[in-house]
């Protein structure tokens, strides 16, 4: 009998590698030891074990501590990772035909959610700091424009932190929506570590932020898949969210998850605090060693750019001149068995969280040191990374049900595209359903390929064709 999952993840476990990549619990165990509970706990929603789709019993307690820790109104547990929570909170929070205010960089979670539910965005479009070649923050001022202008939209969805830990002025917009009178729903997916430590940014919740929600597998020491929902205000109705979690939720959702979002809280609203202020610590000292070291940079947000409200640095994102980002990290890996979360050209991306250990660090600087040392340098083509405006068509959702053909990307400028084309990680589209597709766009495909930058969802079998409308 062939396992070539088994295999792979024994040859992983074997590996002992260092982890700067998700899930958060970094392979490391919190509140209990997993081993010694699986399978038993994996159940069904038999006596005494409450029921995640209309919970009043273990599981209603569970969610209403977490929504004490967190600050919300009210939470709950999800099981299919942030994707389905944003599925189910947009769908939440508008009707078929509505109009939503997207900033331009969200996941692809959020335009699979336009599709889904039908919706019309309208986008606002994120900084582009050219000096340091990375996207930064939404203008708050863009948002009040943007919603002063067309009294039709029903709601504002914005990312927070995005990958990089760059932040808005997430408190500032939320007062703009409000005196709006619109929702503002916050895919807070990279933050859920935010409540639980003064020396970071401040959360959405805390924000103001109507609706939000959090990966916790992706900065807290939880499973993968594992994600929350809060409710920050009363403009939510949670008699709609709770049919939309129905709706969108299997009916036989993981215990297992389930326990895990309860231990990860459970863990940083106790040791965690204190674990997580101690990484911070190590990130602070980190990064002043860094900064010593020949050729390498350290982003750290402190640059004169006003749409950078606030960085979280336990995303540490590094660059060393003459090197790609995509290089520097198979460089960590290949040589030095330190696994980084992402890369794009320019930089790559240590995630930290809670259960690194200070080896973890002293390994990844001792690493970084010597390529840094060791790499020779090479002349890097500086390229924009500035997202192009998209030319739009026609709507997601029509262009996604559309009769559909597969072209090469070359015979595909100037055809509309039927589905969404991804650099992943961050998994930010660069080609939405209904987007024309430009040359300007073809071109920088084929700089992120021969740049060894993963791109989902080009087709063929040497990744070379596009799905547009037929």
């Amino acid at each position: 009998m062939k396992t070539p999952v088994l295999e792979a993840l024994t040859k992983l476990m074997e590996e002992n590698s260092v982890s700067f990549h998700m899930p958060g619990h970094k392979g490391r165990n919190s509140l209990i030891e997993w081993g010694k509970y699986i399978p038993y706990i994996d159940t069904t929603e038999t006596e005494g074990m409450d029921n995640l789709l209309e919970p009043r019993g273990v599981i209603k307690e569970s969610q209403e501590y977490a929504a004490k820790v967190f600050g919300a109104k009210s939470t709950i547990y999800a099981v299919n990772g942030s994707t389905g929570s944003i599925h189910i909170s947009l769908a939440a929070i508008t009707k078929p035909g509505d109009k939503v205010l997207i900033q331009r960089n969200c996941h692809k979670a959020v335009y699979n959610a336009l599709i889904i539910n039908r919706l019309n965005p309208v986008y606002v479009y994120p900084n582009y700091n050219k000096d340091y070649n990375v996207l930064t923050g939404v203008y708050p001022e863009d948002i009040d424009e943007a919603l002063a202008n067309d009294k039709t939209i029903k709601a504002v969805v914005l990312t927070y932190p995005n990958y990089y830990g760059v932040c808005s002025d997430l408190k500032t917009i939320a007062e703009i929506v409000h005196k709006h009178n619109r929702i503002l729903m916050v895919d807070e997916a990279h933050g859920p570590h935010l409540t639980f430590s003064d020396k970071l940014p401040m959360s959405a919740l805390e924000s103001g932020a109507d609706i939000v929600i959090q990966s916790t597998h992706k900065t807290l020491p939880s499973f993968t898949q594992t994600s929350l929902i809060h409710v920050g205000s009363d403009r939510i109705d949670l008699n709609k969210l709770r049919d939309r979690f129905q709706l969108f939720t299997t009916t036989s959702p993981s215990y297992l998850f389930t326990l895990s979002n309860e231990i990860s809280i459970a863990y940083m609203d106790g040791e965690g605090r204190q674990k997580l202020d101690y990484t911070i610590r190590k990130i602070d000292e980190t990064i002043e060693r860094l900064k010593k070291i020949d050729r390498v940079n350290v982003f750290t947000g402190d640059i004169n750019d006003e749409t950078i409200y606030a960085k979280d640095n336990t995303k540490l994102l590094i660059s060393i001149d003459g090197m790609t980002g995509a290089n520097l990290k198979k460089k960590m890996y290949k040589e030095h068995n330190i696994r980084l979360e992402m890369a794009d050209y320019y930089y790559a991306l240590i995630l930290t969280s809670a259960m690194n250990t200070e080896e973890d660090f002293e390994k990844a600087i001792k690493a970084i040191e010597e390529i840094a040392k060791n790499e020779p340098y090479q002349e890097i083509n500086r390229v924009s990374i500035k997202m192009p405006t998209p030319k739009v068509r026609t709507l997601p959702y029509e262009a996604y049900f559309s009769s559909k053909q597969q072209l090469k990307i070359e015979d595909a400028v100037g055809k509309i595209a039927a589905a969404p084309v991804i650099p992943y990680p961050p998994g930010i589209p660069l080609m939405v359903p209904g987007e024309e597709i430009t040359k300007e766009i073809s071109e920088h495909l084929y700089f992120l390929m021969e740049n060894g930058i993963e791109v989902v969802g080009l087709m063929g079998e040497n990744k070379d064709s596009i799905v547009v409308v037929e």
